[in-house]
């Protein structure tokens, strides 16, 4: 019969909130939906930010949810599920090109695509591999896009993982640090998330407002050459 209610229980999952999820699957559960989100196309719409803040949150016990997680096993599996997700995506982009990405119909998959390649070609391969951690859906997109785009491996690897221990360690100790010094804030976990998504959009921003004004300032130039050389003529 308790089997037969914790099953239930992780059947009726919200895949979109972190304290569900957090409960249904627990420490390995990290581990896996980060491995979906970041490996797999289908996982794009997982809450990988607010899973690895919640579930850092939690290994506090001040959250009042009742569920308290061990920091040490978590860390290890937030760790290897971003890592190893992203790896594989690579590697499926590489054996299946773009093809699993044009099968899709999903708009904001498409348009996480654009972006990834838009980062890809802009800002070189290491800078966008790590920025791209930071970005949702562009973060599940960019590994295929490097397998398919021939990205070479050693450089995909290095700044992966780079990217990913930032990202995945980075989250979840700031939520284990918040919850350890701040009483009862849980009751403002939801403006946290939101918060903690948008400063991770501060370095794609920077660098598309550096890029967009330096893109200016050369059309500029070549502008104020052109004007020069047509009074010569």
């Amino acid at each position: 019969m308790t089997t037969a209610v914790h099953l239930s229980s992780q059947l009726a999952v919200n895949v979109l909130d972190a304290r569900s999820l957090l409960s249904a699957f627990g420490v390995l559960g990290v581990g896996v939906i980060l491995f979906a989100e970041t490996g797999l196309l289908i996982g794009f719409f997982l809450p990988g930010d607010s899973l690895l803040f919640t579930a850092g949150l939690l290994c506090t016990g001040t959250a009042g949810s009742g569920l308290k997680l061990s920091l040490g096993p978590l860390l290890v599996a937030a760790a290897v599920g971003a890592l190893a997700g992203s790896q594989c995506g690579y590697l499926l982009g590489r054996r299946a090109g773009g093809t699993l990405l044009a099968r899709s119909r999903s708009a904001r998959l498409h348009e996480g695509a654009e972006r990834a390649e838009e980062l890809l070609e802009r800002y070189g391969h290491a800078k966008a591999i790590v920025l791209a951690r930071f970005v949702p859906v562009v973060r599940t997109v960019l590994n295929p896009m490097a397998g398919a785009l021939r990205v070479p491996v050693r450089t995909f690897t290095v700044w992966q993982v780079t990217g990913g221990l930032v990202w995945s360690l980075g989250l979840t100790l700031a939520g284990y640090a918040l919850g350890s010094s701040v009483p009862n804030v849980d009751r403002y976990l939801l403006p946290i998330v939101a918060v903690i998504v948008a400063v991770s959009l501060i370095p794609v921003a920077s660098e598309v407002f550096r890029s967009r004004r330096a893109a200016k300032a050369t059309a500029d130039e070549a502008q104020e050459a052109q004007k020069a050389q047509e009074a010569r003529g």
